[in-house]
């Protein structure tokens, strides 16, 4: 095939999930049902939180966020996967802004994982020193700095990749553009930008990871001290959601990385990947307003509000 830089390339092929035409109409009505699903359960958390004052603390707060962030995070995948399979087609703009930006989600899913853990560490191992701790200009500090650090991250991506080549109608086996595998369909040097796919992924990773997991070793040590069974139960009780969504986000993303480098199946990494960009933001809010005691008053008083409203 004729290589080709940015310059010359108009347009990759997104192989996606089947060729079969009779399995698009069901493939498109699952995607669009889940999509909707997350939307209208992440809005459904946001506007909860705003409208009660008793959810105006931080783990709230950055529970809103967390919502933000999946919604966004999903809308930059599923609303451009094209079920048609006549026509799979994306331009190198759009291949290049989507990747940028599923970069930049999925990293401030991960940073805002990590603050969470750190703020049922604060609130159980540190509770009279939490308001001052924890206090809201901290809090937009923590969130505000995670928006920046990914923002550079993923820019940078972006520049590395942007110097690439690649060649005509070059196809990427997967339902939407991710940094790893540009890289493995690019046909010059990647060296560059592996290395630098590496060390993000190692400081993205592993350091929130061994975060969240330093937090809840602290936390159980905390609980282990106390002598009143039904105060350990309390306290732990705040960390159950949280404990459930990290469970889902790393489990499935350890599960796609397993994948990618266990098998060369295109078609089973595209379906495991689903499970981290598609199932994990839509089962959030179900796992924090089910598990939630607080969550769930505030859905009853603002669908009640909502039903008595003229």
């Amino acid at each position: 095939m004729e290589a080709e830089n940015h310059t010359g390339l108009s347009h990759f092929f997104l192989l996606g999930f089947s060729e079969d035409p009779e399995l698009q109409p069901f493939l498109f009505g699952l995607f669009l049902s889940m999509y909707l699903v997350t939307i209208l359960g992440n809005l459904l958390i946001i506007v909860t939180i705003c409208s009660d004052s008793h959810l105006h603390t931080p783990m709230y707060f950055f529970l809103s966020n967390l919502s933000f962030i999946d919604i966004c995070f999903i809308s930059t995948t599923v609303p451009k996967a094209n079920f048609q399979a006549q026509n799979k087609n994306i331009s190198y703009i759009e291949c290049l802004t989507q990747a940028y930006f599923f970069n930049t989600f999925i990293g401030m899913d991960n940073f805002l994982l990590t603050i969470m853990s750190y703020d049922r560490f604060v609130a159980i191992c540190h509770p009279l020193n939490y308001t001052v701790i924890m206090n809201p200009h901290f809090c937009v500090l923590l969130v505000l700095l995670s928006w920046i650090i990914m923002f550079w991250i993923s820019l940078i991506h972006i520049l590395l990749l942007n110097q690439l080549t690649f060649s005509t109608g070059t196809e990427v086996p997967h339902f939407f553009c991710e940094v790893a595998l540009l890289l493995k369909v690019a046909t010059s040097d990647t060296l560059i930008n592996k290395v630098f796919l590496y060390v993000a992924r190692t400081l993205l990773g592993v350091f929130p990871l061994s975060g969240i997991l330093f937090s809840y070793f602290r936390i159980v040590f905390s609980l282990l001290g106390m002598s009143s069974s039904v105060g350990k139960y309390k306290a732990f009780s705040t960390c159950g959601s949280h404990l459930c969504v990290v469970s889902l986000f790393y489990g499935t993303a350890l599960g796609v990385y397993l994948s990618s480098s266990v098998t060369h199946s295109s078609q089973r990494s595209t379906v495991t990947s689903v499970m981290y960009s598609v199932v994990t933001p839509m089962l959030n809010p179900f796992i924090y307003s089910l598990r939630n005691k607080d969550m769930k008053g505030a859905l009853g008083r603002l669908l009640n509000r909502a039903a008595f409203c003229p």
